[in-house]
């Protein structure tokens, strides 16, 4: 990811609502219903309570996303309801460690209860208005004219972007859309169209209520927000710590803009130097910018290393990423690395773990991933709509094989809840192993 897809990113990663104002009315339908289960679990801060929530209303939630979540923004109060459907529900709320306003879109499928099918909080710029966008005719054409257009443009796959424009293109002329009137229910549909024929998971369809700002370099306030927002979150580094057994633990649950979060790297890295095994969690880790997967792997090795290969369909170009020759802070290219896993562990995440797989440089401790190695890029389509097209390709440099829809394999497969003690009984194995052989070295010696 460029830094504006990063900003564009960062803007949506607010996801959920805490209860909070109790003046509020919520209304007693399956939208609303839903809502209001979310509200209480989330601003519970409860393991259990999150955890039944998940489990009954919103299985392709995170347990372990949704208490960090809670933990950065100490609850979320709810403003208003801006407005209400059965299956459909719009809200404003408030972080409360933070003057961010978001505005909520809650679709549910009906049942009993009901599940959720498109739940997100989106960050809203200062001074900008929501408008009652009513999706019409041209407007639908628009949009899909548009998607279809940068799908065969810049999608990685050309014959597969050629076979999504034309589904949605034919969705259109049979007047399938037609009833389709609100934003978000467009491109919830689309989402879907485009996704049951590609499987991409990083290929995205996204409405928004008030005009998105034309693409281009982020402003130098966009900057300074974004920047400060990275200190708040400490650049998603979460943890680092020391482990029984001098047994170094990073928890980081994003690759952000290596630039800036380059000091965090080293010095979490210098923290860990003296260690004798190292463990990276990355079971919330849904990826971030290439860069900083390069930035962070170059720690674990002595030489120049080639970690990956990107290639762009529409440049017809291909990009070699290698370890950095220089670094701020001490190497760690001895250290046994072992690195946790989950189903949750996506993009560049996975491509670290892929990485350091391949180069046999660690053991990768937990779940399968979730299976997307294509690098995405947002267009917008129109004034309210904009589709994240995945525009490149990641590639083993010798293999010229990926991840893409198959997640990263683990060495060691264990529940992703059982995976850090799984890796620490590994880790210290591994150093006691290591002292045996170094007494046996030197008692031959003698």
């Amino acid at each position: 990811m460029n830094r504006l897809q990063t900003l564009v990113c960062a803007a949506m990663l607010l996801f959920g609502v805490g209860q909070g104002t109790s003046e509020v009315a919520i209304p007693n339908t399956p939208a609303g219903r839903t809502l209001q289960a979310w509200l209480e679990a989330f601003d519970s801060g409860d393991r259990a309570k999150i955890e039944n929530y998940v489990k009954t209303i919103d299985p392709n939630q995170s347990v372990d996303g949704m208490l960090a979540f809670r933990g950065v923004t100490g609850g979320v109060d709810l403003l208003s309801i801006e407005s209400s459907e059965p299956l459909h529900i719009r809200f404003r709320a408030k972080d409360r460690n933070s003057a961010i306003i978001g505005l909520g879109n809650l679709i549910v499928k009906d049942g009993q209860p009901p599940t959720v099918q498109t739940f997100g909080l989106r960050a809203m710029p200062p001074g900008v208005e929501v408008e009652n966008v009513v999706v019409d005719a041209a407007l639908r054409q628009k949009v899909v004219e548009g998607i279809a257009t940068n799908l065969n443009e810049f999608y990685v796959d050309g014959p597969l972007a050629k076979q999504m424009g034309d589904a949605i293109t034919a969705h259109l002329k049979a007047g399938d859309y037609d009833k389709i009137t609100d934003g978000d229910q467009l491109a919830a549909q689309l989402h879907e169209d485009l996704r049951g024929i590609s499987h991409d998971k990083h290929l995205r369809v996204d409405f928004s209520p008030f005009k998105m700002p034309p693409m281009g370099p982020p402003s130098a306030e966009d900057e300074a927000r974004f920047h400060h927002d990275m200190e708040q979150h400490n650049c998603a580094f979460d943890k680092v710590e020391i482990l029984s057994g001098n047994i170094g633990y990073i928890k980081f649950d994003g690759f952000m803009d290596a630039g800036f979060c380059g000091a965090t790297v080293n010095a979490a890295m210098t923290f860990v130097a003296h260690t004798d095994a190292l463990i990276f969690d990355i079971r919330q880790n849904g990826g971030g910018q290439p860069a900083m997967v390069t930035l962070i792997a170059s720690y674990l090795f002595a030489q120049p290393t080639h970690l990956i290969d990107i290639y762009n369909r529409h440049e017809d170009s291909t990009q070699q990423n290698w370890t950095l020759s220089y670094l701020p802070g001490p190497r760690l290219p001895k250290v046994p690395v072992y690195v946790l896993t989950s189903k949750r562990t996506f993009s560049g995440a996975e491509e670290f773990a892929f990485d350091l797989k391949n180069q046999k440089r660690a053991t990768i401790v937990g779940e399968v991933t979730g299976g997307g190695a294509h690098p995405v890029s947002p267009h917008l389509v129109a004034d309210y709509f904009m589709v994240g097209v995945p525009f490149a390709k990641s590639l083993d440099p010798a293999t010229k094989t990926n991840w893409e829809g198959t997640g990263v394999e683990p060495d060691v497969k264990v529940a992703a809840d059982d995976a850090l003690t799984t890796a620490e009984k590994l880790a210290q194995e591994k150093i006691k192993s290591g002292k045996e052989e170094k007494d046996k070295a030197k008692a031959s010696l003698k």
